[in-house]
């Protein structure tokens, strides 16, 4: 039997930091004023948004979508600092976002919807994270006609959360967790023909009510995103057991996750297990498929 190379991804490097504030002072962000215009940021539809003081404990100046409400029969305001960052191009293709984030309740009885929308450089929606404040559930959606998938996990008005986006470009797949809930793993970034490449995160208010919108709003800080590279991980065949089992070990970086996959000819690929390399800088799997092969070949394939 021949083993396969390793061939894919490894080894998270240090992230590069592509865009990262606190809205601070120091940073040129004014208290009292409207986000929209300090520092790049932008917005599509009116209503309130802008940069408060001390509502998150210990972080000085945050932004905030919502409370004033927009026009008669407008239903919508997307706020959003442009990235324009092709992932693949620069060589880092994993782009992680993260942000603090509250949803701060309404009390006069109507309640919105808020997201955070991932769109590429043409402007094309990738995908959404949705608050239903209503329901208090967390929802989200595919770009395209993709319907909304709804209820993947619920939270508080008024609690403090940390939201983290993984989005591999290389693979197209984007993983996002709330806290310590997982909202969505492995979800195509498009499922469509779009360019796979990232334009901008943005804030978004949807009013459910345009004769009666909420004053609930999103409170968000720390709005960081970066990107990684990626280098190949090893694959080593250590031979067969006396059942003609492949004995196969993947070395790479700690906590990294591994998609191992075989094939006979090259052209048709079977992916057996994903696992993730352990504190020891590898892991072992047994294919136990492998017996009735004289010859396969086998392949790490990073996974989000």
């Amino acid at each position: 039997m021949a083993s396969g190379l390793g061939i894919g991804s490894s080894g998270i490097a240090a992230p590069t930091n592509i865009f990262f504030t606190q809205f601070e002072i120091t940073e040129g962000y004014t208290n009292d004023l409207d986000l929209v215009g300090q520092d790049s940021w932008v917005a599509d539809g009116p209503g309130g948004n802008g940069v408060v003081s001390n509502f998150f404990a210990g972080q000085k100046q945050q932004a905030y979508v919502g409370f004033s409400p927009p026009g008669p029969g407008d239903d919508s305001l997307y706020v959003w600092r442009p990235i324009n960052f092709n992932p693949v191009a620069a060589g880092l293709p994993v782009v992680t976002f993260s942000v603090l984030m509250r949803i701060a309740d309404s009390d006069n009885d109507e309640y919105d919807y808020f997201r955070w929308s991932a769109y590429n450089i043409p402007g094309d929606r990738l995908f959404s994270i949705e608050f239903d404040n209503y329901y208090l559930e967390v929802n989200y959606q595919l770009n395209g006609s993709s319907p909304l998938v709804t209820n993947v996990t619920t939270f508080a008005p008024d609690q403090d959360y940390v939201l983290n986006v993984t989005m591999n470009f290389a693979s197209n797949l984007w993983s996002a967790t709330l806290g310590n809930a997982l909202i969505a793993t492995n979800r195509a970034i498009s499922t469509t023909s779009v360019p796979l490449n990232l334009g901008d995160v943005d804030a978004v208010w949807l009013v459910y009510d345009t004769n009666a919108p909420g004053n609930n709003y999103m409170l968000f800080d720390n709005y960081k995103i970066a990107a990684e590279s990626v280098t190949p991980a090893q694959m080593e065949f250590l031979g067969r057991t006396a059942q003609g089992w492949a004995l196969l070990r993947t070395s790479g970086s700690n906590g990294s996750r591994w998609s191992i996959e075989a094939t006979t000819n090259f052209v048709n690929w079977t992916v057996l297990v994903t696992n993730a390399i352990s504190s020891s800088g590898y892991v072992d799997h047994v294919d136990m498929t492998a017996a009735p092969f004289s010859r396969r070949f086998y392949r790490a394939r990073l996974a989000p």
